[in-house]
């Protein structure tokens, strides 16, 4: 164990800490792509959907192994469909001056991280409707390729079975996956914030009336409602009522209620950041971190930091410090995943999380960002980084403690 490093002066380029949480899959436009696991969820059902009644439906003489290839294609190819939604807020926002760093796919659908709101109303509008817009380009193309690989497909209203069972696997896809794109760029068009059409009337009012907390809580207001209907909705499925356009059941009850109870809380929560951005301004890093920490050498045994370290003071995690680079993170989580017999014999860099798996954030960027990041990776503290030093860490207490108690403070003059 040893004591603070140095406080260098500092800047740096953006990193983020906390453990990557699913699979990154690269960059494409210069934004960052990861997969949640929970998308895992959402392949399944949609495959598992598909596979137990639509494609036996559709094709009774296709074999077990072809509906389960093609179910699951489709289901993949449902998850790309959202991945080109996301990218269109994306390169759009990017080209009318919005930061978004990464994009992320999970269980609900996608989300295109933003740094900071946009900076006028004509940008958070044309970057709201640019993924409903591709979605419905997308849905569309879908039908029209289908349409040019089978040639036109004419079906009986009262036997859609028949006409849809020449299909072969390709077309049956494209047929399945056009019109879904087009429901995912109408629903998303529905004015509740933060879905895309909340979004858009976000922007209107923000244009009409020049302030944006306002904006932000009417748009909220309207997508807590809307997410509040879906709930009683799913209830209503739940208990045997047939809803127009979903049907009824216990699953798809079940999973329209947890649709809903997501929006309403992330409304809520959208406007309950928005005030804290507006609160903490132009707020840095480099003003809310703290520098009272300890750090762990990497060649020390574990259970010299289980008993000098976790013992001993209330730290939660410790940086990994060889001379003044920061090599990792270690947290009790990662000491609980080795063995206690090998904490005497084992290095803390054995179990520590290593920095090219950690987000770091930039002591310039805004204590907004970092309070975004932690909210996302799920962590408690981010290292403050330049060129590989540690200069501090930032917890939400910190973010928060500022907030309350630091305006008009002589610190924050």
């Amino acid at each position: 164990m040893s004591a603070q490093p140095p406080d260098p002066q500092q800047r740096l380029p953006e990193r983020t800490h906390g453990v990557r949480q699913g699979l990154r899959l690269g960059r494409v436009f210069g934004v960052e792509i990861a997969l949640d696991w929970s998308l895992l969820i959402v392949v399944a059902l949609i495959t598992l959907a598909l596979a137990g009644g639509l494609l036996p439906d559709w094709h009774p003489d296709w074999g077990p192994g072809l509906v389960l290839l093609t179910a699951l294609v489709a289901a993949v190819l449902f998850v790309a469909s959202i991945l080109l939604h996301e990218l269109a807020h994306a390169v759009v926002g990017r080209r009318l001056g919005v930061r978004i760093s990464r994009i992320t796919l999970f269980v609900f659908g996608g989300m295109a991280h933003m740094e900071g709101e946009p900076e006028h109303w004509r940008a958070e509008l044309w970057m709201a409707l640019a993924g409903p817009v591709a979605s419905l380009l997308l849905g569309l193309l879908c039908l029209s390729a289908a349409g040019w690989i089978a040639g036109p497909i004419v079906l009986d209203p009262e036997h859609p079975a028949e006409g849809l069972s020449r299909l072969g696997p390709l077309a049956t896809i494209l047929v399945w996956l056009g019109p879904i794109n087009i429901i995912l760029g109408l629903f998303n068009l529905v004015p509740g914030f933060p879905l895309d059409g909340g979004r858009v009337l976000r922007a209107l009012l923000w244009g009409l009336t020049g302030d944006l907390n306002r904006s932000t809580l009417l748009a909220a207001s309207v997508g807590q409602a809307f997410g509040w209907t879906l709930m009683a909705l799913g209830l209503a499925m739940i208990l045997g009522a047939r809803v127009p356009l979903f049907g009824s059941g216990l699953v798809g009850g079940l999973w329209l209620a947890l649709i809903g109870w997501f929006l309403a809380n992330a409304a809520r929560q959208s406007y309950q950041f928005r005030l804290i951005e507006d609160r903490l301004g132009a707020l840095t890093v480099q003003r809310v971190m703290h520098r009272d920490y300890r750090v762990a050498a990497p060649d020390a045994t574990v259970q010299t930091l289980v008993d000098e370290g976790f013992l001993t003071h209330s730290q939660h995690a410790y940086p990994v410090v060889d001379g003044e680079q920061l090599r990792g993170m270690v947290s009790l989580g990662d000491i609980r995943r080795l063995p206690r017999d090998q904490w005497p014999l084992q290095p803390v860099a054995a179990v520590m999380t290593p920095l090219e798996r950690l987000h770091g954030v930039a002591p310039s960027a805004p204590a907004t960002r970092a309070l975004a990041v932690l909210g996302e990776q799920g962590v408690n503290q981010l290292p403050v980084v330049e060129a590989g030093r540690l200069l501090g860490l930032v917890t939400r207490e910190d973010v928060l403690k500022w907030m309350f108690l630091g305006t008009g403070s002589r610190l924050e003059s």
